[in-house]
């Protein structure tokens, strides 16, 4: 009989497995595969495509629950595998696509968790778990780049008002109308109503003189 694998020799090569490229690619195809089985069953299907996605979809959840039990028995303080942000979201999607469809009153939920499960695919990916990890600790220094922006929108709302109020009252009238309409023009909503209207406001000016 062939030696016994020693623990120690167990989990290093628990760990391989779950580090190796072939393992994270396998988990990269089913979190797509479970993304293209959530926008098929969008649309009007036969019975038998409805229920071959059914079965995709169960054998999908079942795959996770191992995968999510195999990174477990990968992790080498078992205590500190939930501390970690990443797995606990996964487990949580994980155990919240167990919930059965049949159940009305839970289907709702179980179907939300279902599309969740796509964005594990965020988890696995390090290079996305990096990019969302920075935008998390870039998020405190957002409220003084709001801060900027609020001063800049005041200081020319300031302007625009005390230039055209005396053109166009609806859109320039006091600085918190004249905010608005800075921020429909920096985001092209309608901003061809403020520069019409200030031509055609121009327009009858220069009409009314030359009478």
């Amino acid at each position: 009989m062939p030696p016994e694998m020693p623990p120690v020799a167990g989990f290093n090569q628990l760990r391989r497995i779950e580090s190796s490229t072939l393992f994270q690619g396998v988990v990269i195809t089913i979190i797509i595969l479970s993304a293209l089985t959530i926008g098929a069953k969008t649309y009007d299907l036969p019975p038998l495509v409805e229920q071959s996605l059914s079965v995709m979809d169960t054998a999908i959840t079942l795959f996770f629950l191992i995968e999510i039990l195999f990174r477990f028995a990968a992790s080498p303080v078992k205590r500190r595998f939930l501390m970690d942000g990443w797995n606990l979201f996964d487990t949580l999607v994980v155990v919240g696509s167990l919930i059965p469809l049949d159940n009305s009153e839970a289907v709702l939920l179980g179907r939300l968790l279902r599309v969740f499960r796509v964005l594990r695919l965020v988890s696995v990916v390090p290079e996305l778990r990096f990019l969302i990890n920075s935008l998390l600790k870039a998020i405190p220094r957002m409220g003084y780049i709001a801060l900027l922006m609020f001063i800049i929108f005041y200081i020319y709302a300031a302007m625009g008002s005390m230039f055209f109020a005396s053109v166009d009252g609806e859109l320039w009238g006091d600085v918190a109308i004249s905010m608005l309409t800075l921020f429909r023009v920096a985001t092209f909503e309608d901003w061809t109503d403020v520069m019409f209207s200030r031509s055609q406001n121009s327009l009858r000016k220069c009409c009314s003189l030359s009478i």
